[in-house]
């Protein structure tokens, strides 16, 4: 089945497009796909992969909205210990975890943070290439911030489909990304895919990046 078709009985079966106004922007994120969509105007104007809830911390199901938003957000939870020199001593640190002396706790950065349950949201972070963190939606840091200036509060946000039946991993995505959208399609062969009534569907799932990774943002 072509992806474009595929999308348009996703969209029209949970009923979202439907009931998108001329001006509403929604946000569908599918755990399943590990894959973000975003509409605008009844259309579909992004897709981003995503890292979702690994196993036992998985992202929460179901309608939501966005309730708060925060450009430079950092983790209340994790964050790393390093020490005078830079060096990671503990990537994987809370803020109650041992310090050696010489060296600092600093909480995780979440960039363009956009929460949509308790202490859950959209976020720029590292992508494995498959669900890792411990509740949010991690997403490359571009697109992260295309989605942040597109939501407002009390956008709605609809979460469907299980991590624990994701069946396709994808190639790691780096923290720091090319400034243009350097992910080419893995829906189709072209940069663009067509959604519902012919509408352009920019296209941002991995390419064959060389894998990089940076364990600060491995946690979250």
């Amino acid at each position: 089945m072509r992806v474009a078709t595929k999308l348009t009985i996703a969209l029209f079966a949970i009923g979202l497009v439907a009931k998108l106004s001329a001006q509403q922007t929604a946000v569908i994120i599918n755990l399943t796909e590990q894959t973000a969509y975003l509409l605008e105007n009844g259309r579909l104007a992004f897709i981003s992969p995503i890292a979702s809830g690994k196993e036992g911390r998985e992202t929460p199901t179901g309608s939501f909205r966005v309730v708060s938003k925060d450009l430079n957000h950092r983790s209340a939870s994790y964050g790393l210990v390093s020490d005078s020199q830079g060096r990671i001593v503990n990537p994987n640190a809370t803020p109650g975890s041992h310090v050696p002396q010489g060296c600092h706790y600093t909480p995780a950065p979440m960039p363009y943070f956009m929460e949509f349950s308790k202490c859950v949201g959209m976020h720029g972070g590292y992508l494995p290439g498959c669900p890792a963190s411990h509740g949010c939606v991690r997403m490359p840091r571009d697109l992260a911030a295309e989605f942040f200036t597109r939501v407002r509060i009390g956008t709605p946000v609809k979460v469907i489909g299980s991590a624990r039946n994701v069946t396709r991993l994808r190639r790691a995505i780096p923290i720091i990304q090319p400034g243009n959208y350097g992910y080419a399609s893995g829906f189709s062969d072209a940069g663009k895919v067509s959604g519902s009534a012919g509408n352009s569907v920019r296209a941002s799932v991995p390419s064959p990046l060389r894998e990089r990774h940076d364990r600060t943002h491995r946690s979250l």
